[in-house]
């Protein structure tokens, strides 16, 4: 059993209390916007990482972090990007994955708009955390922890905190 944190949308700033509300996880996972390498290595100084760019970060992130990350937690295939959509309406290149391979859970940021739909059609779970840092047009910043439990993903809760 593992007990994920995962956030995106940080624009370089790490609030003390999601590190509060990651400290029983045993991993961070990052759908990107990270902002600064800094920011990076502040969450993994903290717990293992994995993490994607998006489209703000610069070379630093860059070439540290790939546009895609694909693994197994548990018994759960999990494909983590910034931009992918969600389902109806997924990014081209993530239907072109989709063909090839359908994660069990699917992990995207960019919108800054919490979301997790279970997805009929490709039977898998998508989450979107919503944003984490201040940068952006949301009101409040967010992020969720869950646990994987063999191939059950479980126990989803929400942090919420005003942007300002």
């Amino acid at each position: 059993m593992k007990r994920i944190g995962l956030l995106s949308d940080t624009h370089s700033f790490i609030d003390e209390k999601i590190l509060n509300f990651f400290k029983e996880c045993d991993e961070i996972w990052h759908a990107g916007d990270i902002g600064n390498i800094e920011t990076a290595d502040k969450l993994s100084s903290f717990k293992p990482l994995k993490a994607v760019y998006g489209n703000i970060d610069g070379t630093d992130v860059r070439i540290v972090w790939p546009k895609f990350q694909t693994f197994r937690c548990e018994g759960v295939d999990v494909l983590i990007t910034h931009i992918g959509g969600y389902p109806g309406k997924y990014e081209r290149e993530i239907l072109e994955i989709f063909k090839t391979k359908t994660p069990m859970l699917f992990i995207c940021g960019h919108s800054h708009i919490l979301k997790v739909i279970f997805d009929k059609k490709y039977n898998l779970l998508h989450i979107n955390p919503g944003a984490a840092g201040k940068s952006g047009l949301h009101k409040k910043r967010t992020a969720v922890r869950f646990l994987i439990d063999g191939n059950d993903i479980k126990d989803l809760e929400v942090w919420e905190m005003d942007r300002f």
